[in-house]
């Protein structure tokens, strides 16, 4: 039978109750327009947002070098180690668009002959994208490790977003709940920017998806094609340990104290 002391400790130790986790006040940042000016504001907040609690990346893929670059692939691994994010995707790779003057076509030319006149670049000169998907998710390690880590935020600049609807951003926790899901404004037209950043006040961000337009990079027509250019995220922290996991060892703990102070019978 179990004692009102041991009742106690038990139900101080959270393994009779606990307090569930507020949730996370959510700050979007986003913006669409014609040229860079238009989204500067909103990327610029972004920044300043993160930065001012733990810090921020950003991939902006025009290091990316050559080996990796079109018309070649880039692995979804090979910002793991560096920057701390790692990209999945539905289809069958990654790539990141040539330099002009290097004999592929620039702006992913070599899938679509309109996409140099269609797509724009907010920082120059690549830009990124899946391929044989327009979903990317993005997951968050430890820089150096592969130890997985949650970020505060995240954001992504976009161009040619046609369409009001079909560019998302998703936002999932370790547990892989839906913190967030946001709709990338747009601005129709060619050569327009877009940009979408979410932070939240707690690094809780263990996973991003993102839907870019409404079908994957092609040579076909009458579709809203949509590539990516920077990213930009808060700095990988450490996934804290499962709060079943913590209560459980806590309980185990205070059983052993309990017994040890003949609060238990043998």
């Amino acid at each position: 039978m179990m004692t009102p002391r041991l009742l106690t400790l038990l139900m101080a130790t959270g393994l009779l109750c606990s307090t569930p986790l507020s949730a996370s006040a959510i700050a979007v940042y986003s913006s669409s327009g014609s040229n860079a000016a238009a989204i500067q504001g909103s990327v610029a907040g972004f920044r300043a947002d993160l930065l001012a609690t733990g810090g921020r990346r950003e991939i902006n893929w025009d290091g990316v070098p050559a080996n990796v670059s079109d018309p070649n692939s880039l692995p979804g691994d090979f910002f793991k180690s560096s920057r701390g994010a790692a990209f999945e995707t539905p289809g069958t790779g990654f790539k990141v668009s040539a330099n002009s003057g290097v004999g592929t076509p620039e702006r992913f030319g070599s899938i679509n002959p309109s996409f140099p006149s269609s797509f724009s670049v907010f920082s120059s000169q690549k830009l990124f994208t899946a391929i044989d998907s327009n979903i990317v998710d993005v997951k968050f390690f430890l820089p150096g490790t592969t130890q997985a880590a949650n970020v505060r935020g995240f954001g992504s600049v976009f161009t040619d977003v046609d369409l009001l609807g079909p560019t998302t951003v998703e936002f999932f926790d370790m547990n892989n709940n839906l913190l967030s899901k946001q709709t990338v404004l747009n601005t129709p037209g060619a050569t327009s920017l877009s940009f979408l950043g979410v932070s939240l006040e707690q690094a809780i961000i263990n996973r991003v998806r993102i839907t870019a337009g409404n079908a994957a990079l092609s040579n076909l027509d009458g579709f809203d094609f949509v590539a990516m250019d920077d990213f930009i995220y808060g700095e990988p922290q450490a996934v804290p340990a499962p709060a079943a996991v913590l209560l459980l060892a806590s309980g185990l703990a205070a059983l052993v104290w309990a017994r040890r102070n003949s609060l238990l019978p043998e």
